[in-house]
């Protein structure tokens, strides 16, 4: 049975170091490595992967081209999990990869969120663990 193809997505990477030191650590490991553009945000995430069954999104008139203004790096993994996973962010880590904040595992329900979607709901989950994580002292 052919090993499915690992992917990471990135989105939002302002500084060129962190993403061309990503995109090596990505390279070694044997890993597709994609830069999404901005206006990314309106597709859904099995679109971005190039999954069969998604097409793309609508082009709306009246929608703000700018549309979602998401100020932090978001790294997207695709048939990366367990030891692998670990392995990745090891090596993320040896490369001196800054810690990425918000960092999604795809899952076959959020194939079908769009990446504004994924993105906000990263961003409640974070906020709800730091505040759960002050509230209890730090104790988990």
């Amino acid at each position: 049975m052919k090993k499915a193809a690992e992917k990471v997505l990135c989105y939002r990477f302002g500084d060129e170091g962190t993403l061309e030191k990503l995109q090596s650590v990505m390279k070694k490991l044997g890993v597709e490595c994609r830069v999404l553009p901005d206006e990314s945000w309106r597709e859904k995430v099995g679109f971005l992967l190039g999954m069969g069954g998604y097409r793309p999104a609508p082009k709306e008139d009246g929608v703000d081209p700018a549309g979602f203004d998401f100020p932090d790096e978001v790294m997207i993994l695709h048939h990366i999990k367990g030891k692998r996973l670990d392995q990745v962010l090891a090596a993320m880590k040896a490369a001196g990869v800054p810690p990425i904040r918000y960092k999604a595992v795809v899952t076959p329900f959020n194939t079908w969120w769009t990446l504004r979607r994924l993105c906000e709901t990263m961003k409640k989950e974070h906020a709800y663990m730091t505040e759960g994580a002050k509230s209890d002292g730090g104790k988990a």
